[in-house]
């Protein structure tokens, strides 16, 4: 029988998994990071513990101008409604959406920088965001945003963006929101046009004021999607 694995996808040279491999390393946990804008071919779902897809430039209706989208949406809904333990990032939680039928709105509902997201009631329940607190700080980068699937529970919310992160069936979480990025991926954003690379300096900044505080969160989420998984007990959520 083949070993399951957790896989990485990565959609964009420039948006890496960032801290979330320091923190698979630190625990020993193994993984594999797949490149599909490079055509490396997906995994099958029987090859997978867990699923993990990272943001982009990109748009999720994108598939036109990238194929592979089209493919990865496919991995994404038999994912999801096999209780794989699945988690979207900003672009991998648009996809999650559309993936199950629901519409991702382009230039709307738009973050960036620093931001502050509340759990609803539900959320203050779900086991992504065991012991996170409300509200918590996180990291935004995003123009479009998804609406819910048919289902789907809503677990966090900011003021600019009502739908900050939600979940489908037992296993299969989306975000809009960034728990990965360091500095040098702020820098590496904000180079991407011209009025971002003036406000660098000051994304920057306000990161690094409130950088311990939301590397705690991002930490204690990424724990707690290994706990969904077949990630060996040892790893603690503290």
């Amino acid at each position: 029988m083949t070993k399951k694995s957790i896989y990485l996808i990565q959609n964009d040279p420039e948006v890496p998994p960032g801290n979330i491999t320091d923190t698979f390393g630190n625990y020993g946990v193994s993984f594999q990071t797949l490149h599909p804008y490079k055509d490396a071919p997906l995994p099958r779902p029987t090859d997978i513990a867990a699923l993990i897809v990272l943001g982009g430039s990109m748009s999720a209706n994108d598939d036109l101008r990238h194929p592979f989208l089209t493919p990865l949406k496919d991995l994404i809904r038999t994912v999801a409604l096999t209780g794989i333990p699945y988690l979207g990032i900003c672009l991998g939680g648009q996809l999650l959406a559309a993936a199950l039928g629901a519409p991702v709105v382009q230039q709307r509902w738009e973050e960036l920088g620093m931001c502050e997201v509340a759990l609803t009631h539900e959320g203050g329940a779900d086991p992504l965001f065991a012991d996170a607190g409300s509200p918590f700080i996180t990291f935004q980068w995003h123009h479009d945003s998804f609406d819910l699937p048919d289902g789907a529970r809503l677990l966090a919310t900011s003021a600019a963006c009502p739908n900050q992160a939600f979940r489908v069936g037992s296993a299969a979480w989306g975000l809009q929101f960034h728990p990965e990025v360091n500095e040098a991926i702020i820098r590496d954003w904000c180079a991407w046009d011209a009025e971002t690379a003036g406000r660098t300096e000051g994304l920057v900044a306000d990161f690094g004021k409130q950088q311990a505080t939301y590397a705690a969160t991002a930490h204690k989420l990424v724990l707690n999607f290994l706990q969904q998984t077949d990630t060996p007990q040892t790893i603690s959520r503290t």
